[in-house]
């Protein structure tokens, strides 16, 4: 990977991580106020569970956004293709499990009562599925990090051999 695509990504994560911060710390805020104004028994009913679930949401995606930091400084160092790597992507598959969960979560909280249409809790779960479809997609990059960790031993291996016969 190329010094000017892991500053581009590098940028990116800090810009992600910054307004993650600023959604926590300004919007949430906001939302909670919205959802306490002049709102029927059925928002009421949801306030709490709604803003845990958005809470939890956005702390996935910045546990998401420090690991893939932390797996550029690998690809920086040459040493992603070692079995420290593992952990991260570990981490980033539960933290997108979790979103996804989270998802699903939010759907059955919206899904009794009138004050959300039916076709929102619908699009929520698609989210949802959506989300989960991404974790697999880390998972099948983790299965090609393990056999690219593997050929990289089973290479280091064979120039040890190497180095002995010559």
């Amino acid at each position: 990977m190329g010094k000017l695509t892991v500053l581009a990504l590098r940028i990116v994560l800090a810009m992600g991580l910054a307004g993650s911060v600023f959604v926590q710390a300004v919007m949430v805020p906001l939302l909670a106020r919205d959802l306490n104004e002049d709102m029927g028994p059925d928002i009421a009913r949801v306030r709490i569970p709604v803003l845990v679930i958005v809470l939890l949401g956005i702390l996935t995606v910045q546990v998401t956004m420090v690991c893939v930091w932390r797996l550029l400084t690998m690809v920086r160092r040459g040493t992603v293709f070692s079995h420290a790597a593992f952990r991260y992507v570990d981490v980033v598959t539960g933290a997108i499990a979790a979103a996804s969960l989270l998802a699903f979560g939010l759907g059955a909280v919206l899904a009794p009562g009138e004050s959300v249409a039916p076709g929102v809790v619908l699009l929520v779960g698609g989210a949802g599925v959506l989300i989960a479809g991404v974790a697999l997609v880390v998972v099948v990059l983790r299965i090609l990090l393990a056999q690219a960790v593997a050929r990289d031993a089973e290479a280091k291996h064979l120039q040890d051999e190497l180095d002995e016969v010559i």
